[in-house]
């Protein structure tokens, strides 16, 4: 990609279905593509930046993707070389069949287009194997999205993972999305009176209610799952160079290179429970700045807590030094 940015694996097989569906559909509207994929106009520049990038052998200028955008239409050339059919083996056959049947299975894919009869083909050819890929609808998707779509007020009962804890809450749903493996439900709450993100597989109860609301004309869709607010608390990870993708898949405040490849990352963090995952993701590649907020912070607790949780023994040596 052209700013040196890591792609995440969701956000490739996004633009993995992309792809097959502009070929299939030439003068798209810029904001059909965007809503049917559910991202913002800004990521889908990001999604065509990177699709000119991508060419077969000799990577000629003639052997890449070639994207016409005009600003409000895009359509999408597929290289003659792309044509030549490939000479595969049967294991090889098998991967390519599972791995395009996960692309159709991404919200926004064509599942009657031109990879749906490529694919097809192709499980003839290898004798129909019983393969399926879905993605797994949570129980109260259908509702979400019918509240999204009649602007319906939706209330709804949510387990909180932080805190485990449930609450009830009335919410206005701007968008349904799926991203990172999950479904998320994008809307104003009333109880925390601002825009909130909600995971649709943690709503324990939903109902619609008969009270409609107007168009949000301040709502802009999101770029990423988490969007710091101003008086988010910052804090500091120093982390070693295989970790570096924590500078790239969360929005940094600041990014300092350090020795050997490693690097201090400035975060803003709205709950301490984020920070507890990432950390002890992490593992020995980060340290938290002493110094910097949430200053009751504690990695070392943080991992008793969750030993603790899993009925786990916490003697002096299962522990692993703080860093």
């Amino acid at each position: 990609m052209s700013n040196g940015r890591a792609i995440a694996e969701h956000e490739i097989q996004r633009i993995l279905a992309l792809v097959p569906w502009l070929v299939a559909n030439p003068g798209s509207l810029r904001t059909d593509v965007a809503q049917r994929f559910g991202i913002s106009s800004e990521q889908l520049d990001q999604d065509l930046d990177l699709m000119l990038m991508v060419g077969v052998p000799p990577y000629t200028p003639g052997d890449y993707i070639d994207v016409d955008d005009d600003g409000e239409t895009i359509t999408l050339r597929m290289a003659d070389s792309f044509r030549r059919p490939p000479q595969l083996t049967g294991p090889e056959g098998l991967a390519v069949l599972a791995a395009g049947r996960a692309l159709l299975a991404v919200p926004g894919s064509d599942p009657d287009g031109p990879l749906a009869s490529a694919l097809a083909k192709l499980a003839d050819a290898l004798g129909n194997p019983n393969i399926a890929v879905s993605i797994d609808e949570p129980p109260h998707l259908a509702i979400a999205r019918e509240a999204v779509e009649e602007r319906r007020e939706l209330q709804i009962t949510y387990w909180t993972a932080s805190r485990d804890a449930q609450t009830n809450r009335v919410v206005q749903p701007n968008a349904v999305f799926f991203a990172e493996g999950a479904w998320y439900l994008d809307a104003w709450c009333r109880r925390a009176d601002d825009d909130r993100l909600f995971r649709v597989d943690r709503i324990r109860a939903a109902q619609l209610t008969p009270t409609k609301f107007p168009s949000n004309d301040d709502w802009v869709q999101r770029e990423t799952l988490y969007q710091p607010r101003a008086n988010d608390p910052q804090v500091s990870l120093d982390v070693t160079a295989d970790a570096r993708w924590v500078g790239e898949q969360y929005p940094a405040e600041s990014i300092e290179d350090m020795a050997q490849g490693g690097q201090r990352i400035t975060l803003r963090v709205s709950e301490v429970a984020f920070l507890e995952r990432l950390v002890l993701r992490l593992g020995p590649s980060a340290s938290v700045v002493k110094g910097t907020g949430p200053t009751d912070f504690s990695a070392q607790q943080s991992a008793l807590r969750v030993l603790a949780r899993y009925g786990a023994t916490t003697g002096h040596n299962t522990m692993p030094k703080p860093h």
